[in-house]
C-alpha cells in the first residue's frame, strides 16, 4: 500500500534525462506515487514517459510556465499530503525518503531538505543546495558546503540534522496543506530563488526548514540554466533583492539597495574583466527589473515576521573576498 508522498518532478524538454533518472526514483520509492509536471515540452517527453514509465503520472501543461508557475499549476492536481519537489536531474538511493517522513513527525516542521551531492563528482557538495541554505542580511544567499563558487568536499562534516534558513527546490519536501496555505512559489519569479522566499514566508507562518544528512541525493544541476547562461545570473540578481524587499524582518530597505546596487555593480564589474559582458547586462537588466517591480512587492510586506532562522548578521561577500573564508 502506497503511503500519501507524491514526488513531484517538473519536466520542460528533458526526455533524455527522465530515461536517465527516473529509473532511480522508481525504484527507491515504491511507497510514494511519481508525477512528471511536463512544462510544454517540445521535445518527445511525454512520448516517452507514456511509453517507457507507464506507472508515472503525467500532467502535461500547455505552455512553459517557468519553475514557480509550473509547479503552482501542476499541483493543483496532486492530492498527498507530503509533496516532494525534484528536478528531473537528480538520482535518488535506497532509503532516501524514510529519514525526512521521521521528521515531519514533528508538526512544527514544514519543509524538509536532505543532503545534495554532485553526481558528476559524488564526494563533493553540490552547488544548489548542499547541505542546507542559510542567507546573509544583505539577501544574498549561501550554503553549508557552498560559498559562492567555492564547493566543499563531503567529509562528514555536516552529517546532522538542523533547523535551515531554506531549502533548494532541487529536492524540497513540503507538507501539501502548507504549500496551498501559502498559495505557492511567487510564479512572477519565473525561476530561481523562489524557494528561497517559499521557505522565508513559511516561517514567518510559524513553520520549521529543517536539513537531514540521514537523506541524500545526486544532482547533475545546470540541465535547464547552466550558470554560464545570463538569463540565469539576471534571475538569481533580481529575484534576490525581491526577497528581501518581501520579507525581510525590519531591515532598512534604503540601505541594503544601496548596498546591493555597489556590491551588484562590482560582480557586474568583474563579469565584464571576466570577458562575460552579457553577464553584466543581466546585472543591469535585473536592478531595472527589480526597481520597476518595488512598490508593488514593498505594499505587499506585512508586519508578521516571525522567522525560526534569521539571516545572519554579516556579509557574507565580506567574509568570503576580504576575509578568505571559504567555508
Amino acid at each position: 500500500m502506497r503511503s500519501n508522498i507524491a514526488i513531484v518532478i517538473l519536466n520542460w524538454n528533458g526526455s533524455e534525462l527522465l530515461k536517465r533518472f527516473l529509473p532511480s526514483v522508481l525504484k527507491n520509492s515504491a511507497q510514494a506515487q511519481i508525477y512528471v509536471i511536463d512544462n510544454g515540452s517540445t521535445d518527445n517527453s511525454v512520448e516517452t514517459l507514456h511509453s517507457d514509465f507507464k506507472e508515472v503520472q503525467v500532467i502535461a501543461l500547455a505552455k512553459n510556465y517557468g519553475f514557480a508557475g509550473g509547479y503552482n499549476e501542476g499541483l493543483k492536481s496532486v492530492n498527498e499530503s507530503i509533496l516532494c519537489l525534484l528536478n528531473s536531474d537528480v538520482r535518488v538511493e535506497e532509503n532516501w525518503i524514510e529519514p525526512v517522513t521521521d521528521l515531519f513527525k514533528n508538526q512544527e516542521i514544514g519543509i524538509v531538505q536532505p543532503k545534495i551531492l554532485d553526481e558528476k563528482k559524488p564526494e563533493f557538495f553540490e552547488y544548489a543546495g548542499a547541505a542546507g541554505g542559510f542567507i546573509d542580511f544583505l539577501g544574498y544567499p549561501y550554503c553549508r558546503g557552498r560559498l559562492f563558487s567555492h564547493i566543499e568536499k563531503d567529509n562528514g562534516q555536516y552529517d546532522d540534522e538542523i533547523p535551515v534558513f531554506w531549502a533548494t527546490g532541487a529536492c524540497l519536501f513540503i507538507k501539501n496543506e502548507l504549500f496551498k496555505k501559502l498559495g505557492g512559489f511567487d510564479d512572477r519569479y519565473f525561476a530561481h530563488q523562489e524557494e528561497i522566499d517559499l521557505c522565508w514566508r513559511a516561517q514567518r507562518m510559524g513553520y520549521q526548514v529543517w536539513y537531514t544528512s540521514k537523506s541524500k541525493v545526486f544532482h547533475l544541476g545546470g540541465s535547464t540554466l547552466s550558470n554560464a547562461n545570463p538569463f540565469k545570473t539576471q534571475l538569481n540578481f533580481r529575484n534576490s533583492l525581491l526577497n528581501i524587499v518581501k520579507n525581510a524582518d525590519n531591515q532598512p530597505l534604503w540601505f541594503i539597495i544601496g548596498a546591493r546596487l555597489i556590491l551588484d555593480g562590482v560582480a557586474g564589474l568583474f563579469f565584464l574583466i571576466q570577458g562575460k559582458p552579457k553577464h553584466t547586462i543581466a546585472v543591469v537588466k535585473a536592478h531595472f527589473q527589480f526597481y520597476s517591480r518595488f512598490r508593488t512587492y514593498l505594499n505587499e510586506r506585512t508586519n508578521s515576521f516571525n522567522t525560526a532562522v534569521k539571516p545572519v548578521k554579516r556579509s557574507i561577500v565580506f567574509d568570503y573576498y576580504i576575509k578568505g573564508n571559504k567555508k
